[in-house]
């Protein structure tokens, strides 16, 4: 669990600072768990003022690969069309490693984290396999206090543990779908106007001048 200073201006920071849980199962009642949960993200969003960094070395230094050589065969044209949809983004590799940096300096890389561990799990072909990857994905990302915990609702939460009594490639549809659009509606138009994406089309542009 991240933690900080108290934020002077109280602004409400939204999902972009999951908190991060306890392996271990809690004894405490439900109500009690629901408030330390709450305390616990509080503390973790607000500590996110104190630590964000935003740069673009943090875009860099997860690059898939060399940034040198990235940057040389990344084009301003295929930077720019990151800012066409949130799915263009998510489908070209340096956007990725890019949207990922910034989720990370927010502390949220586990809403993109879970959406590609759907991806993958898609393309399950094992029928021996699907239900350990199902269970894997479901105590990573989806259960109460799971270690990468995705902000989805209570309802979308039930829906997918009844589906894990029965997984199919399509159990997780309805959470990954509202993870997505979280990201979409909320870290996307942030990343856009993020120094890790503005720095990036103005070193794609030098290399050109």
């Amino acid at each position: 669990m991240r933690s900080g200073p108290p934020s002077p201006t109280g602004e409400k920071l939204g999902f972009c600072c999951q908190s991060l849980s306890d392996h271990a199962v809690s004894t405490d009642p439900p109500a009690e768990r629901t408030g330390q949960r709450q305390n616990r993200g509080m503390r973790t969003r607000l500590g996110c003022l104190s630590h964000k960094s935003d740069s673009y070395n943090d875009f860099t230094a997860i690059l898939p690969d060399k940034p040198n050589r990235a940057l040389k065969r990344l084009s301003t044209e295929e930077a720019t069309r990151w800012a066409d949809s949130f799915d263009v983004l998510l489908s070209h590799k340096y956007g990725l490693a890019a949207f990922r940096a910034f989720l990370k300096t927010e502390f949220s890389e586990e809403n993109l984290e879970f959406w590609l561990a759907c991806e993958d799990f898609k393309k399950t072909r094992s029928a021996a396999k699907l239900a350990s990857k199902a269970q894997r994905i479901f105590e990573e990302f989806i259960d109460v206090q799971a270690p990468r915990e995705v902000n989805i609702d209570f309802q979308t939460r039930e829906l997918t543990r009844r589906n894990m009594q029965e997984p199919s490639l399509s159990c997780f549809d309805q959470a990954q779908g509202k993870v997505h659009s979280l990201m979409e509606k909320d870290s996307y138009p942030r990343f856009l106007r993020s120094k890790i994406y503005t720095d990036l089309l103005s070193q794609t542009q030098r290399r050109l001048s």
